[in-house]
C-alpha cells in the first residue's frame, strides 16, 4: 500500500490554525449579556488609541477594556501556554500522557492561592503567592530528583508525584481549617479554575513571564528535536540535555505556575492539544509548538465562551476543560495511534 493522502494541504492547515484564534477573539465579544459587534469594537480600540477622550457609551467602554478584553486575551495566553508547555514537556521526557503539572507546579500553585486566601490576603498577594508556590514545589522535585535516582527524567517524575501529592495534602488541609461560610467556598471554587475574576492588572503580571517563556520553548524546538534520538546522539550534535532539560523545566514552569496563579485549575488542556497538533502538522517541534499555541488559544477560548454563556452562573473552567478533555482525548489519540 502507498501512502495515505493528506486531508489537507500544510498551507491550509497553516491558514486554518491561525485564523482560528482571530475568528475566535471578535466572537468573544459578541456573544454574551453585553454582545460587541466587530465594528464596535474597531472603533472602540481606534478611539482609544487616537483620541484621548473618553468614548461617547461609557458603559461598553467599561465592559470592553475593563471586562471583557482583559479576560479574552488572558484565556488566549494561558491556552497558549499550557498547550505549549504540554508539548515541550511530551518531548522532554518522551512520554505522550504527561501534561505540565508533572512536576508538581500545578499543586504547589494550587496551595500558594489556598494559603493566600485562607489568610484573607488581597488578589495580588494570592496572585504572588500561588506564583511562589508553584516554583517552589518544581524546586523541591528537582532537589528530590537528586537523591531518587540516577536516571534524571525517572526521578523528575517520581519526585513530581511525591511533590504534588504533598502539595495536594496541604490544600486539603487549607480546607480543613477554612471558614464553612466565607474561605473554604471561596477556596473550592478558586481551585475548579475560572477567568471571572480577570483584571488588566491580573493580565498584565502574567504577560512578561508566559510571553517570555514562549520564546524560550520556542527556541528549543530544534534541541528537543535532536534529544529524542537520545543523549548521546544529542551530545555528539552539540546539544548538552542538561541544559535543555533546566531551560524546559524553567519556561514550562513559569508558564503553569503563572496561568494557575490568575485562573486557578485548567486541566487537560496541556495533555489534549499537543496531540491535536501532531496530528496536524507532525512531531516536529519546530512546527508543533506553534502549531499548539494556536491551537490550545482557539480551545481554551471556545470553552470559556462556553462557560460563560451557557447558564445564569458561569460554570467553573476546570470542569468543562475536565469534561471535554477525556473524550476528546481519546478520540485524537486513537485518531493518530491509527496513522
Amino acid at each position: 500500500m502507498g501512502p495515505r493522502p493528506r486531508l489537507l494541504p500544510r498551507g491550509l492547515k497553516w491558514s486554518l490554525m491561525a485564523a482560528a484564534p482571530v475568528v475566535l477573539f471578535f466572537l468573544s465579544f459578541a456573544i454574551g449579556r453585553y454582545p460587541i459587534g466587530a465594528g464596535e469594537l474597531a472603533a472602540a480600540v481606534w478611539h482609544r488609541i487616537l483620541d484621548p477622550s473618553p468614548i461617547a457609551d461609557g458603559r461598553m467602554a467599561t465592559v470592553l477594556f475593563n471586562i471583557r478584553l482583559p479576560r479574552v486575551l488572558a484565556v488566549m495566553l494561558v491556552g497558549a501556554g499550557l498547550s505549549v508547555a504540554g508539548a515541550a514537556y511530551q518531548g522532554l521526557f518522551k512520554n505522550p500522557i504527561v501534561s505540565p503539572d508533572i512536576l508538581g507546579a500545578s499543586a504547589g500553585a494550587g496551595f500558594g492561592a489556598a494559603l493566600g486566601l485562607l489568610l484573607g490576603l488581597g488578589l495580588g498577594a494570592i496572585q504572588a503567592l500561588a506564583l511562589v508556590g508553584g516554583i517552589a514545589a518544581v524546586l523541591f522535585t528537582v532537589l528530590v530528583n537528586r537523591t531518587l535516582s540516577r536516571d534524571p527524567l525517572l526521578g523528575l517524575v517520581l519526585g513530581g508525584i511525591m511533590v504534588s501529592t504533598l502539595c495536594s495534602a496541604f490544600t486539603s488541609c487549607t480546607k480543613l481549617v477554612a471558614d464553612s461560610d466565607g474561605r473554604l467556598p471561596a477556596i473550592t471554587f478558586w481551585l475548579m479554575g475560572g477567568f471571572h475574576a480577570m483584571t488588566r492588572s491580573k493580565l498584565l503580571a502574567i504577560l512578561a513571564p508566559i510571553s517570555l517563556s514562549l520564546g524560550v520553548l520556542y527556541a528549543m524546538g530544534w534541541r528537543l528535536n535532536v534529544l529524542s534520538f537520545g543523549e548521546d546522539e544529542a551530545r555528539s550534535l552539540g546539544v548538552e540535555p542538561r541544559r535543555v532539560r533546566f531551560a524546559v523545566i524553567l519556561a514550562a514552569t513559569l508558564i503553569t505556575a503563572s496561568s494557575v496563579s490568575v485562573a486557578g485549575m485548567v486541566g487537560w488542556v496541556g495533555l489534549v492539544i499537543p496531540h491535536l497538533g501532531r496530528a496536524l502538522v507532525g512531531a516536529d517541534f519546530r512546527a508543533l509548538l506553534p502549531a499548539s499555541a494556536l491551537l490550545g488559544a482557539s480551545y481554551l477560548l471556545v470553552v470559556d465562551d462556553v462557560v460563560r454563556n451557557a447558564a445564569s452562573v458561569e460554570i467553573p473552567i476546570g470542569i468543562l476543560t475536565a469534561i471535554l478533555g477525556v473524550p476528546f482525548f481519546l478520540a485524537v489519540y486513537r485518531a493518530s495511534s491509527r496513522r
